[in-house]
């Protein structure tokens, strides 16, 4: 079934008839247009210095996800899948309160499809979180 009331301009939420709906994701997306993948983003900024623990990560991750995506011509209603890689899934439980609203205040109230993955480590040592995204541009 598709959620009419979650649509956004080329995408639009599916929620299976009898689901309930998910809070902070979507289940899927159906979407047309062009695509921009983004590739995993870390918490460090434009010069390479990590910010300092593991909600200042995300977020850092979460802007960096946007620039790139607004380099692309996209803004976050474009975003129609996430994937979150963490080195410590107890960090994330227990900052669920604060990596939302870290979410909402720069990517909105938009929420894609999402994964979240507990990972051993990262490529770069000093990074908690990696996150990739995928975007769809309208035609």
């Amino acid at each position: 079934m598709l959620d009419r009331n979650k649509r956004t301009g080329n995408a639009a939420v599916l929620l299976p008839e009898g689901w309930t709906k998910p809070k902070g994701y979507a289940n899927g997306i159906r979407a047309r247009g062009e695509t921009i993948f983004i590739a995993g983003q870390v918490g460090w900024d434009a010069q390479g210095r990590f910010a300092d623990g593991f909600v200042a990560q995300a977020r850092q991750s979460l802007h960096n996800v946007m620039a790139v995506l607004r380099a692309g011509g996209g803004a976050p209603e474009h975003l129609v899948r996430m994937t979150w890689y963490v080195t410590d899934i107890v960090a994330y439980r227990n900052s669920l309160k604060e990596l939302g609203a870290a979410y909402r205040d720069i990517v909105g109230r938009h929420y894609p499809a999402m994964t979240l993955i507990g990972v051993a480590a990262l490529a770069e040592p000093q990074a908690l979180i990696e996150i990739e995204a995928t975007a769809v541009l309208p035609d």
